[in-house]
């Protein structure tokens, strides 16, 4: 009891710090969502598939090259004849990242569980330079 009494700061101070360490895991930061150079690690090595979760206007004015268009508020009836392969990476597409994270919720429940938004969406896709295409 002495020992907390006498050092009650420093026990403060590790609490607190690990309690920021904990946090993101807590809170779940960017689960499922990763760069647009983790995504293309993850198609050159792994064969990742890429689904842009737009509406088909906004896919047709460009998107990833390869990609395939399948709309948020479709996903659900489509993913499973789009990508059959339940086991590769499917990366989540939108143009800025918040349609695909809650994309990957719902392929996560169609089965994909390496189901992963890439942050940022096309935005960030195209301020790394990576290739688009138009329809």
């Amino acid at each position: 009891m002495k020992f907390i009494v006498d050092n009650w700061m420093l026990i403060l101070i590790a609490l607190s710090s690990g309690g920021m360490l904990a946090w993101p895991m807590v809170r779940g930061a960017n689960a499922g969502s990763l760069t647009a150079q983790g995504a293309v690690q993850l198609i050159n090595r792994e064969r990742a598939v890429v689904v842009d979760v737009r509406e088909p206007e906004e896919f047709a004015a460009g998107h990833v090259t390869g990609a395939k268009n399948v709309p948020l508020n479709q996903l659900e009836q489509k993913l499973a004849a789009t990508v059959k392969n339940k086991s590769l990476p499917l990366l989540l597409v939108c143009a800025t990242g918040a349609r695909a994270q809650r994309a990957v919720a719902t392929a996560k429940k169609l089965g994909y569980e390496q189901a992963q938004a890439v942050a940022g969406g096309l935005k960030s896709w195209k301020e790394a330079n990576l290739p688009v295409e138009k329809a």
